[in-house]
């Protein structure tokens, strides 16, 4: 896509930056998913954007924040009689998760500000990175919006909350992947893929997002916790009880075994289609970026699919757990790429 600017070194640097800034992205969301899987979330209850960059310095004030802590339900509840010690390191958790959010913020406002003031970047492509801009803000705020669902009547966050801040993460990451993949170009050395490809890639993408924000109503509910078996739940294929809420959308995002099970299902056919479209690509032209981008589908959405499984049986280790998000991430990198192509070839 004619994006801007001409100069082909300098295309090369911008989207060299933005592949960077979204391995960022990517690290935030893992971090942020270690965060919810500790249950360190929660232990910082003040949202301070400028002093907050520091974290207590001194036992007085150590103390203050563990007395604030004291006073949200999740201590009261669950965490009646925690250490300092304790509290220490749910609060680092939780400020390392912060800070590194800050410092993506700023890899990224630095560098677009000197590329301004050197100029030729264009005009789609400001605008494109100014919406970037506006949208890390907007997750700030979501951030803060879902800590806030657990501070006053709930022992967590909203899973509806936790899923628009990660949905609204993983946009980010969507818009930085595309708008490098338009900078740098993909030389496939070969046919181009048809356009009329371009609406099951789009689907194919939609398909490994969904499955994603259905991790995060797991997530938010500990739905892993439960049903650890495959393929069946309670010795079942299809759970019992799966329509016991009322109105029956409710089940879909606040029942355990219906979010449960809505993401398996989701999961196996992420699995199945990432397998179709390794075999689909053996008919493009070998050694092409976009036969190896198929190929690499072929195993994450394999490598996820394990993972996801793993994580289930073992009852949600943190290190296997935090591996199936990062993987979630990277495959709908990979369908991006793979989507890119044939959008780039309609260009």
């Amino acid at each position: 896509m004619n994006l801007g600017p001409t100069d082909p070194r300098h295309r090369r640097r911008l989207g060299l930056w933005l592949t960077l800034w979204a391995v960022m992205v990517l690290l935030t969301v893992v971090i942020g998913g270690v965060t919810r899987l500790t249950e360190s979330g929660l232990s910082i209850t003040e949202w301070n954007p400028v002093s907050g960059v520091l974290p207590p310095l001194t036992e007085a004030q150590w103390r203050t924040a563990f007395e604030n802590y004291q006073q949200i339900p999740e201590y009261q509840q669950i965490n009646s009689g925690m250490s300092l010690a304790a509290f220490k390191r749910i609060f680092l958790v939780e400020y390392t998760h912060r800070l590194w959010a800050r410092l993506v913020g700023v890899a990224f406002a630095i560098p677009l500000f000197v590329f301004l003031l050197r100029g030729g970047l264009g005009r789609r492509l400001i605008r494109r990175l100014f919406a970037l801009l506006v949208m890390m803000g907007l997750q700030g705020g979501m951030g803060w919006y879902m800590v806030q669902s657990g501070l006053t009547e709930r022992t967590d966050v909203s899973q509806y909350r936790l899923a628009a801040h990660l949905m609204l993460a993983l946009i980010i990451f969507a818009v930085t992947v595309w708008t490098a993949a338009d900078l740098l170009g993909q030389d496939l050395s070969g046919k181009k893929p048809s356009p009329r490809e371009q609406p099951g890639r789009a689907a194919f993408t939609l398909l490994v997002l969904s499955t994603a924000l259905a991790g995060a109503f797991v997530a938010g509910l500990d739905a892993g916790k439960a049903y650890n078996t495959f393929p069946l739940m309670g010795g079942r294929v299809f759970p019992a009880g799966y329509f016991q809420l009322t109105p029956w959308y409710r089940n879909i995002f606040e029942h355990v075994p219906a979010v449960q099970f809505n993401h398996r299902l989701l999961g196996i056919t992420v699995v199945v289609t990432s397998l179709i479209v390794w075999w689909a690509s053996r008919r493009k032209t070998p050694g092409t970026l976009e036969r190896r981008v198929a190929g690499w589908i072929g195993v994450a959405g394999t490598l996820q699919a394990g993972l996801g499984i793993a994580t289930l049986l073992l009852v949600v280790p943190i290190s296997l757990a935090a591996l199936h998000q990062a993987g979630a991430v990277i495959l709908l990198g990979l369908a991006l790429l793979w989507w890119h192509a044939s959008a780039d070839a309609m260009a």
